[in-house]
């Protein structure tokens, strides 16, 4: 499953990046401002997207309008709560920062339409 990662803590980025090609996935890329995302997600193929609410102070939810605009589907990762997400984001799972590895993992893996690509549970 090819993932691309829109979050702008490089930090936080680099983290999932390393958890998504541990666990099996496909980093396509990572985009780290709005106008990267939405370049990334027109021009990109892939099959779902992890998606920080919030990129340096500007919401996140143009991607995801246009992720849902393609039908791809997304995860809100947030240090945000449900409550304070815009219109943007709803019908996403959301997953509240800090989460789990695991928790993502198998959030990313319930989207997936082949599921035996992967091992065993992280």
């Amino acid at each position: 499953m090819r993932i691309l990662i829109i979050e702008d803590e490089p930090i936080i980025a680099l983290d999932l990046h390393d958890t998504l090609i541990e666990a099996g996935f496909a980093v396509v890329g990572v985009a780290n401002r709005l106008d990267q995302a939405l370049e990334f997600i027109a021009e990109s193929s892939f099959d779902a997207a992890i998606v920080d609410a919030n990129l340096a102070g500007e919401s996140a939810s143009p991607a995801a309008l246009a992720l849902a605009a393609r039908g791809l589907p997304f995860i809100v990762l947030s240090g945000y709560s449900l409550e304070q997400q815009l219109d943007g984001f709803a019908g996403s799972q959301f997953l509240q920062k800090p989460c789990r590895p695991a928790q993502l993992i198998q959030a990313l893996k319930a989207i997936d339409p082949n599921p035996q690509h992967y091992g065993p549970p992280v």
